[in-house]
C-alpha cells in the first residue's frame, strides 16, 4: 500500500531530526530568547534540508551524492567554521527578560535560512538517510517514483511534527525565564555550539 511508503518517510523525517545536536540546541535558544516561532523557523529550515538529502537517497542521484562525498572535508570545515562563530555569538549574547515582551531579532527568514545552510554543511546526513532506508526496506522504492515522493514529503512532515512539538514544548517553559536564567543558557548553549564545532574540525581530518 502506498500509504506505507508515507507514513515511514514521516518516521524516518521524524527520527532523523529528533536527535539533539546543534541544530536542536539553537532551537531551543531561539524559542526561549525570541519565542516560539522563531524556534519553529529556525527547525523548518533543518527540516528543508533533510528533506533536499532525503530526496537524494529516495532517487538514488549518485552524481550529487558523489560530489558531496568528495567535498566533505570542505563541508565539515564551513560547518565547523559556522558553528564556532555561532557559539561565540550565542554565548557573548546579551540577554533581555522575556517578561519584558517581544525582544527583536532579525528575522524569521534569518532563523529559517541560517538553520537550513547549517544543515546543509553536514553532508553525512545523507548516509543516515541510506542506512535507515535499508533499515525501514525503502531501498528498493525509486523502482516507482510515486513511492519515492511519498517517502519524501513523509521526511518533510515528519521532520516538521518534531521542531513543532520541540519549539511548543520549550515555550511552554519561556515565561518562566528570567534575565538571569537567559543570560546563562546563551552560555551554555554557546560552549555546546562552539564543542559541536570543533568536533566538525577534528572529524573532518579523518576522511
Amino acid at each position: 500500500m502506498e500509504i506505507i511508503f508515507f507514513l515511514k518517510g514521516i518516521l524516518l523525517g521524524f527520527s532523523i531530526a529528533a536527535p539533539v545536536g546543534p541544530i536542536g540546541i539553537l532551537c531551543i535558544r531561539r524559542t526561549l530568547q525570541y519565542g516560539r516561532l522563531s524556534g519553529l523557523f529556525s527547525g523548518l529550515g533543518a527540516a528543508l534540508a533533510d528533506t533536499f538529502y532525503g530526496l537524494i537517497a529516495a532517487f538514488s542521484l549518485t552524481l550529487v551524492s558523489d560530489f558531496l562525498e568528495e567535498k566533505r572535508f570542505y563541508f565539515h570545515i564551513l560547518g565547523g567554521c559556522f558553528l564556532i562563530l555561532l557559539g561565540v555569538k550565542t554565548f557573548f549574547a546579551t540577554s533581555k527578560d522575556v517578561t519584558d515582551g517581544k525582544i527583536p531579532h532579525r528575522s524569521l527568514i534569518s532563523d529559517f535560512i541560517s538553520t537550513f545552510f547549517l544543515t546543509l554543511s553536514n553532508p553525512l546526513t545523507i548516509f543516515s538517510f541510506i542506512a535507515v532506508f535499508a533499515g525501514l526496506g525503502l531501498v528498493d522504492i525509486t523502482q516507482k517514483m510515486s513511492d519515492a515522493i511519498l517517502v519524501v514529503i513523509g521526511i518533510f512532515l515528519g521532520a516538521c511534527m518534531w521542531w513543532m512539538i520541540l519549539s511548543e514544548g520549550i515555550s511552554f517553559f519561556r515565561k518562566k525565564m528570567g534575565r538571569k536564567t537567559m543570560l546563562w543558557i546563551n552560555r551554555i548553549a554557546g560552549i555546546i555550539i562552539i564543542t559541536f564545532g570543533l568536533a566538525a574540525f577534528a572529524t573532518s581530518f579523518h576522511y
